[in-house]
């Protein structure tokens, strides 16, 4: 299991050069809508399985809603979430395998990051941090030394779908 890290986000600031690279590619950043919630899980589910899906649900069902998107004319590229599953936490988020080497995955960190700091925060906790070299370089995280298993430790098994039991 991955470690966590901490962002310093009163030193986190935009990215201009990043934010107009999406806009010259058509890529749009934006917040998700909450009637846009089964269509980014369906899209989510089969691509980073049915947990990431819960918390991408748990994040557009706040107020404000705190799940990002990133997409190409009506194609979902990407998604970023924070207070999916605990306060102060960044994360989950992911890039559709086809569209990953474009910043999209930068982008969507930053203005979730960035959403965090609006909402109050000094610092967000990436939780179970998978690259965590890409952390590192994209918005200065370190490790949390101690951290992994981390909030999920205790996690029960998530639930076969409907008639996949035995």
């Amino acid at each position: 299991m991955a470690t966590d890290m901490l962002v310093k986000l009163y030193d986190l600031q935009p990215n201009p050069d990043l934010d107009r690279r999406m806009h010259a590619e058509g890529v749009t950043i934006r917040r998700a809508l909450v009637p846009e919630l089964s269509g980014i899980c369906a899209w989510i589910e089969p691509r980073f399985g049915a947990g990431w899906a819960a918390e991408a649900t748990a994040a557009i069902m706040r107020q404000p809603v705190t799940c990002w998107i990133a997409h190409e004319g009506e194609t979902l590229l990407g998604f970023a979430c924070h207070e999916a599953t605990m306060k102060g936490f960044f994360g989950p988020t992911g890039v559709d395998e086809n569209a990953r080497g474009r910043g999209i995955g930068h982008a969507l960190l930053i203005r979730t990051l960035l959403d965090m700091r609006d909402q109050g925060y000094g610092y967000a906790i990436i939780g179970g941090a998978g690259p965590e070299g890409f952390y590192e370089r994209s918005v200065g995280a370190i490790a949390i030394p101690g951290s992994s298993p981390g909030i999920y430790k205790d996690m029960l098994p998530l639930a076969a779908p409907a008639g996949m039991t035995d």
